[in-house]
This record gives structure tokens, sequence and C-alpha cells, in this order.
């Protein structure tokens, strides 16, 4: 496992998985929200987006924690690994109303960039809320990743399912100091 890129629904536990594995792995923690999103929670064009995607992904080593799918072809070109974080509905679900709620309680800027900082009101009552997010698309997400680690153009690369917060901590035990 050199190049790792961790995917899951939005409030699956992947930053927090991706992190830890990273941390164990002694590798570079790469986060595709921090790359996408600029202050003031402005979007980066495809164009910006796929740069710094591609720039921050020439190195050996590195564990990238995001889903963006129009990437795919970018990301897996070089990963050698895929892990899906695919906890159940339920506790995907409270996971991500429990982060939203620290996130605005604590007012937490996100990623380093003025002004992202999440409120009770883009959170629970904007169509683009991240729960309304996470809600409609935990099955389509399970139904799409079921279907790439099956595919055969991405047969160069490992893909492991963690289904529980137990699998996640053994897999990052078993690869901690390893790279």
């Amino acid at each position: 496992m050199k190049r790792i890129n961790v995917i899951g629904t939005s409030g699956s536990g992947k930053s927090t998985f991706s992190r830890r594995l990273a941390n164990a792995l002694n590798y570079p923690y790469l986060e595709m929200d921090a790359m996408f999103w600029k202050p003031n929670w402005q979007e980066s064009s495809d164009e910006e987006f796929f740069d710094t995607l591609t720039e921050q992904l020439s190195a050996e080593y590195w564990v990238l924690d995001g889903n963006y799918h129009r990437t795919a072809a970018i990301k897996w070109a070089r990963a050698d690994t895929i892990v899906w974080v695919d906890y159940s509905f339920s506790r995907t679900l409270f996971q991500a109303v429990k982060r939203a709620l620290v996130r605005i309680i604590t007012q937490q800027e996100l990623w380093g960039k003025a002004g992202n900082v999440e409120s009770f009101r883009q959170s629970f009552l904007s169509k683009d809320s991240i729960l309304l997010w996470t809600l409609k698309t935990y099955k389509r997400n399970r139904e799409r990743y079921t279907q790439l680690m099956n595919d055969p153009k991405y047969r160069h690369i490992k893909f492991v399912r963690v289904t529980s917060p137990t699998q996640a901590r053994a897999l990052i035990n078993e690869h901690r100091g390893k790279p």
C-alpha cells in the first residue's frame, strides 16, 4: 500500500480513518475537499481542481481522502489501494449529524479557508445540506462502489471494504509503520 484512496459516503468517517491511516503509515494525508473548496464556499473549476489533484498525487506515497467521482480517472490511475469505509446507514447518518452539530457549535473553520464555517441553516435547512446529501447518496454510493470493485478496468487496484470501526482499527494497526 503506497497510494491509497479512502472513499465513502459523507459522514461515514473516511476523513478520520484517512488521517489515522496516514499517521500510522507516516504518509502524507491529502484531503480532496481542501483542494476543491476556496474561501467563502467558492468552488474550484474542474480545471483548477484536476490540476491541483494531479500535482498532489505525483508523490510516491499518500493517503487521499475523498470521492469526487469525476476525478476517478486521475486518482485511480496511480492508486494501488482503495479503502471503502462502508458503515451502516444509521451509523453514517448519526456520525454526519454529530459532526454537523459539533462544527456548528465550535464554528470550526474547514480546510483553513476563511469563511468556510458550517451553520445550522446550511447543515439542516438548506437544499445543499450535507445531511441531505448523505441521505440522497448513501444507497447510490453503495451501488456505485460495489460496481467499481468488480470493474475489470480497476483490476490493478486492491479494494478493501471496511464495514465497522473495529475493522477500521484492525486495518490501521495491521499497517502501522509499514510502507
